[in-house]
């Protein structure tokens, strides 16, 4: 007689392997890409309120996959984003195999379980959330997880956290205390960064000129949102982008 036990622990031991495949490198990706963008599934915002209300996890992350995206990031905050963990799991669902980032406020370690079962490739730690011990932390377990980290810093004394070492250096040009947005703040701090960092630029980003300017001063990544996402169909918005460039 079959030991339904011992099948059922079997089975479980093939399933947590398949978790446990390493996924896909943000910080390679965007090495290897000629454009670098990471385009981002985001319905809504704090201070622009809805953006696309009607937005589907398993339509419009795939369709920046089809059209050219070196990554993806998606909103997971529900309460001020209206994002949620599930979105990810619906894009892998999908069919989308890119990277792709965990966007959210990690405060804590239990969220970075949540990033690596909802099959996130990196996940964004931000500096002025965080004491550098607490960014050192976080920074190891991600690792632990298998997740890459993408380090968002805005200010000369944030760039400090630089030292930890991540895998990649984000400078974001909205100021999350006010949401003003100053693409300078990439320009400016970008010479202040290690000269061997994955430099992304973050936010505010609306024209394939600013994308060749940033690439120029030695960004190799481009977290661009609300310019696809406002779009009728953010996935042709990113496709008419990337021919401009």
């Amino acid at each position: 007689m079959k030991d339904i036990l011992q099948e059922i622990v079997a089975t479980k031991h093939e399933e947590l392997a398949q978790w446990k495949l390493p996924k896909p490198s943000m910080r390679q990706a965007l090495i290897d890409s000629k454009t670098g963008i990471i385009a981002e599934f985001k319905r809504r915002s704090p201070s622009k309120g809805w953006i696309k209300e009607e937005g589907r996890a398993d339509v419009i992350p795939l369709s920046y996959q089809q059209q050219g995206a070196a990554a993806l990031s998606i909103l997971t905050d529900t309460t001020f984003f209206a994002g949620h963990d599930r979105f990810i799991s619906e894009a892998r669902q999908s069919g989308v195999t890119l990277p792709v980032l965990y966007k959210n406020f990690v405060i804590d370690e239990f969220q970075l379980y949540e990033a690596c079962l909802c099959g996130a490739s990196a996940v964004l730690l931000i500096a002025a959330c965080l004491t550098k011990q607490q960014c050192a932390t976080l920074l190891h377990k991600a690792h632990e997880l298998g997740m890459e980290v993408l380090l968002e810093m805005h200010s000369e004394e944030e760039l400090e956290y630089a030292e930890l070492e991540p895998d990649m250096c984000g400078i974001n040009n909205r100021h999350l205390g006010s949401f003003v947005t100053d693409v300078e703040t990439s320009f400016r701090l970008s010479e202040l960064l290690p000269k061997d960092a994955v430099k992304v630029s973050e936010s505010g980003i609306s024209h394939p000129e600013t994308v060749r300017q940033l690439r120029d001063a030695g960004f190799r990544g481009f977290l661009i949102g609300e310019t696809f996402m406002k779009a009728p169909d953010p996935g042709l918005a990113l496709k008419q982008f990337i021919r401009q460039l």
